[in-house]
């Protein structure tokens, strides 16, 4: 939700589930003011290209558009299990991360299928991403899980 001072906070799939109501439209001027910022400072390549502050606020650009496209987040309950399934988005991890890339996971609680789901769904926010000029790239992981690195184009 809004916080004052710090604006919309999108859903990164490491917080509690969020109610709707309003937050939709939260969400919904939080977006649209994304764009609107592409088109004044890209120019004419408009909305194709992520702004410099996404850039520089990664993963909560990132979480901010797979929420809008209405793929859902992942959620922790209090004690910090899972209570759902769906994205996480974290910034990388490991050596051939590092400043500038975020990772985002297929997660959910244990048993929840979360692993038999992953391609694909990691596969439709890549394609989300993509139309917005993110590159993103499909990788396996430890446990041969499936995480998609996305880095702005350079």
């Amino acid at each position: 939700m809004t916080d004052p001072g710090r604006g919309f906070e999108p859903a990164t799939g490491d917080g509690a589930e969020s109610p709707s109501g309003r937050r939709a439209a939260e969400l919904h001027t939080a977006y649209e003011g994304l764009l609107q910022i592409r088109r004044l400072v890209n120019g004419p390549a408009g909305a194709a290209v992520p702004a410099p502050w996404e850039v520089r606020q990664l993963p909560r650009a990132v979480a901010l558009v797979l929420e809008a496209a209405g793929i859902p987040p992942s959620a922790l309950d209090a004690e910090g299990r899972r209570t759902r399934t769906g994205y996480r988005v974290a910034a990388g991890s490991g050596p051939a991360a590092g400043a500038g890339r975020v990772e985002v996971t297929w997660v959910g609680p244990p048993g929840g299928g979360a692993a038999a789901e992953e391609q694909e769904r990691l596969t439709a926010c890549a394609a989300v991403l993509g139309e917005l000029g993110w590159v993103c790239l499909l990788y396996r992981g430890p446990r041969r899980r499936r995480f998609l690195e996305v880095e702005p184009p350079r």
